[in-house]
């Protein structure tokens, strides 16, 4: 772990952000819904430059307020920790890639470099809200502890676990939030939501941009990659068959990605 700070929103939210490295380039890394910014830890220290792995609002160590969990909320997150540390590349996993998209329909050159991994939604509502909103009711009333419990005691996910055994250490520290009706007030949010108004706001952004999805993933598809890198001038596509062969490819990945960053 690195130097932990906390920074306010313009709306008043405290963000707990974890910064990593020194020096330039200086980025910041938004995660995916349900997690916290442990999401990218093991491979930031090879990231080059400052890093900034932060916690969402509703999630981690940051505030959970009542409300505000829509994508321009998540992205007024984003900005707000780029704007405090001067970040100038932003990478952005499933839900962290929506909100960085939706900055970017206002600011489309809001950045120098770009990295969406595995992302999850573009302007059409989502269509696997069931299982998220099934996380969301396990959450509901629970204690820390408890809602980690009742996740990974989950007959689907122990099926998981029982071909991928490492995928249940990363759930367990991806779960770890002080606010756990935080996590289910955003996931109930987000599941009405998207992350741009209007997909072909995206052909302004010219930033080179790393595009990063999965075949025959249900949740982060490849088709939408390929939609992206259709409106994102900039951008350039890499596609891997499954979860496996990402994994096996993570050192590459990282390789690759560190390069472009620089």
């Amino acid at each position: 772990m690195g130097a932990v700070a906390f920074i306010e929103t313009p709306d008043g939210v405290r963000l707990h952000v974890d910064a990593e490295g020194a020096g330039d380039p200086v980025t910041v890394l938004a995660h995916g819904l349900t997690n916290n910014c442990r999401e990218l830890a093991a491979f930031t220290p090879l990231v080059p430059g400052t890093k900034l792995r932060f916690c969402f609002r509703g999630h981690g160590h940051s505030d959970a307020p009542e409300s505000g969990y829509r994508f321009e909320d998540f992205a007024r997150d984003v900005d707000a920790v780029a704007s405090a540390f001067g970040a100038t590349r932003a990478v952005g996993t499933s839900l962290g890639a929506g909100a960085i998209a939706n900055l970017l329909t206002r600011e489309p050159d809001r950045f120098e470099r770009l990295v969406f991994l595995l992302p999850a939604g573009l302007d059409r509502p989502f269509e696997h809200r069931e299982r998220f909103l099934q996380a969301a009711g396990l959450l509901d009333g629970r204690s820390p502890e408890e809602a980690i419990a009742e996740i990974l005691a989950d007959p689907e996910r122990a099926k998981r676990y029982l071909q991928a055994p490492w995928l249940r250490e990363f759930d367990l520290a991806m779960w770890e939030h002080e606010h756990p009706e935080g996590v289910a007030r955003a996931i109930r949010e987000v599941m009405k939501d998207h992350p741009v108004s209007d997909r072909e706001l995206l052909r302004k952004v010219e930033t080179p941009t790393l595009i990063v999805c999965l075949e025959n993933d249900p949740v982060h598809p490849l088709e939408l990659g390929e939609v992206l890198h259709g409106l994102m001038p900039g951008s350039e596509l890499l596609s891997f068959a499954d979860e496996t062969a990402l994994v096996r490819e993570i050192p590459s990945l990282v390789a690759r990605v560190s390069a472009f960053l620089l």
